[in-house]
């Protein structure tokens, strides 16, 4: 139990941020989508298909993007980021299940889903190891993981800046010098196709459970 609590209290201090900044979140995102990811969202989430569960959907920015015959399920730790993706998906017509979860302790099955979505999320839920092994422990045999995310960037200069901008991110729960390729073949997943853009920030993966 001792070790578990530090984690504990990190969730927690992530669940309070995003229940504060709900109202604004789209309006920081619009500038942060046009400078880095461009039509990321869209790349990634029309790969989705079958049961997609998305991880941390927050607003619901991806809800656009997915193929009309996914049927799908979002998880966020804030009720207000929910409230938001609700208004959303009424608005858009888009059927989904969104409930309260966190994707360190998946409510699920194993085996419940098809495809396994996390877009800008691993760099903030607090273990991501921990996330990834839910993931898989979901995903049906064959099932795929589908992520977009701002990670440590290969470049020399560039990793250097997120060094030292990572202890003020922090302070809102984000992790600059994260990469979750760490961690993928440890927790059984195997990279399909991995694509870096921005000075190797941003990172698109397809990844497959065995």
């Amino acid at each position: 139990m001792k070790a578990e609590a530090p984690a504990a209290h990190e969730t927690e201090r992530v669940r309070r941020f995003y229940d504060k900044s709900a109202a604004d979140y789209d309006r920081w995102m619009q500038v942060f989508d046009r400078l880095l990811l461009g039509d990321g969202r869209s790349r990634i989430c029309s790969r989705a298909g079958g049961r997609t569960l998305e991880l941390a959907i927050g607003t619901g920015l991806n809800l656009a993007y997915y193929p009309r015959d996914a049927h799908l399920t979002g998880i966020d730790l804030s009720p207000a980021m929910l409230a938001v993706a609700r208004r959303r998906a009424q608005e858009l017509g888009r059927e989904v299940e969104l409930r309260l979860g966190d994707a360190q302790a998946l409510d699920f099955p194993d085996d419940s889903f098809d495809t396994v979505v996390a877009t800008l999320s691993l760099c903030t839920i607090p273990d991501e190891r921990r996330a990834l092994a839910e993931a898989h422990r979901v995903l049906r045999p064959g099932g795929q993981l589908l992520l977009l995310e701002h990670v440590r960037s290969p470049v020399g200069p560039v990793r250097w800046v997120e060094r030292l901008l990572d202890p003020l991110a922090r302070l809102t729960g984000d992790h600059l010098l994260r990469d979750p390729l760490d961690h993928l073949g440890a927790a059984g997943f195997s990279v399909e196709r991995c694509d870096r853009s921005k000075w190797g920030i941003v990172e698109e993966v397809v990844a497959r459970k065995g």
